[in-house]
């Protein structure tokens, strides 16, 4: 049986894809030409409540459930995946992450702003050295009295240049490992926070991905984030639901892929009939369908798993894996059904492929996710 959205799902759903295909998709390949951030959109999605949309209404947000927000993460996806990375990450790692570990002081001094799009949210785990492997990390945060002092660098943070506060996770105790690593809440302009290069990337491009360099950058204690040694359990937890954000920006491309290529097919004429009545391109195209469609359910199933509140980290990869994958498969059967039209720039199959590449790769890669499943399969945690 199909997963099925209920009455107020669906309403969220249409409302977001409403929005999504009037406002963000009429930008989104000149935004992916100037890699122009979409901050004027951001502040209005912040005022559709897509900003705090997991947040409870307490502060700020709109208390929705996992489902809801990834139908409409999805929505954001199919019309500007640049966008929708941006939602995934502030919403997924670093809304949720306050919302489970911080105190009640800083839930009423970060959601609120989050929630409103006043405030764009980063995450800054990966290192230079340290990609697949976060317990390399070499940022250190040394306590001096009531502040830390935060130095090393981190990598390919999304939105680092436009974010108004990092989640940035640093090591307070070497001799423990990943016991003890910590997370920090930095706000910017904190002294010592420095934006480093802008990665020239394939896709995503209206999104920054920048280097954050930290440079005897002070904290104060209040702003660490959970307890001291906190930071990889908090860093794991953030990622379980934002992988299930990567399988709904996953589906999200690939329907855009595959509603512009049902199109084409059934327009463009060669041997003097319509090319969707040549049998081997219609099972192309039953391919794609199918694929989508059980992303889809594995990105529902994750979501509900996290709304009932069991564990859902097997699940979350799965549909990260399977999803991201798809998606690669979709864009590249969808180039291919365009024919040479595909490789050009005049139809969006080209950047929907571009964009969708780095899903099988950032917030674990799918190597990365089998690891993960098979170690909550048979319960031996191999590592890679």
């Amino acid at each position: 049986m199909a997963f099925a959205l209920n009455d107020e799902q669906l309403m969220i759903q249409a409302m977001v894809r409403e929005f999504a295909r009037k406002v963000l998709a009429v930008t989104a390949a000149e935004r992916d030409r100037t890699k122009a951030f979409p901050a004027e959109n951001l502040k209005k999605m912040g005022e559709l409540g897509l900003l705090g949309m997991m947040v409870p209404m307490a502060y700020g947000g709109e208390g929705a459930d996992t489902i809801s927000y990834v139908a409409a993460l999805a929505e954001v996806a199919y019309a500007c995946a640049a966008t929708a990375v941006v939602m995934s990450v502030h919403n997924s790692i670093v809304c949720e992450s306050i919302l489970r570990f911080g105190t009640e002081d800083q839930k009423q001094k970060y959601l609120k702003p989050l929630a409103a799009g006043r405030r764009i949210g980063a995450f800054a785990l990966t290192e230079p050295h340290a990609g697949s492997d976060p317990v390399s990390q070499s940022t250190a945060a040394v306590r001096d009295g009531k502040t830390y002092v935060i130095n090393g660098s981190k990598r390919f943070t999304t939105t680092g240049k436009n974010s108004g506060l990092v989640i940035v996770t640093a090591k307070t105790d070497e001799a423990l490992r990943h016991k003890g690593i910590s997370a920090f809440l930095v706000e910017k302009n904190t002294p010592g926070l420095v934006v480093g290069r802008e990665e020239e990337k394939m896709g995503l491009r209206a999104s920054d991905t920048t280097d954050l360099i930290f440079e005897d950058c002070r904290v104060p204690e209040e702003n660490r984030l959970g307890q001291e040694g906190d930071g990889f359990k908090i860093a794991m937890t953030a990622l379980d639901g934002g992988r299930i954000g990567i399988a709904a920006q996953s589906v999200g491309v690939a329907q855009a892929a595959f509603d512009a290529t049902v199109k084409y097919v059934k327009q463009r004429e060669q041997f003097g009939r319509k090319i969707s009545k040549f049998q081997g391109l219609r099972w192309i195209i039953a391919d794609m369908a199918m694929e989508i469609e059980a992303a889809r359910q594995l990105m529902y199933v994750a979501a509900a798993m996290k709304d009932r509140g069991e564990k859902f980290t097997a699940q979350a990869s799965m549909a990260k894996l399977f999803a991201s994958e798809m998606v690669n498969r979709v864009t590249a059967k969808a180039i291919q059904l365009h024919g040479g039209y595909g490789f050009t720039q005049d139809y969006p199959v080209e950047r929907y492929y571009r964009d969708a590449r780095v899903f099988t790769i950032y917030e674990g890669t799918s190597e990365i996710q089998r690891v993960v499943i098979s170690n909550e399969i048979l319960k031996d945690r191999r590592t890679p």
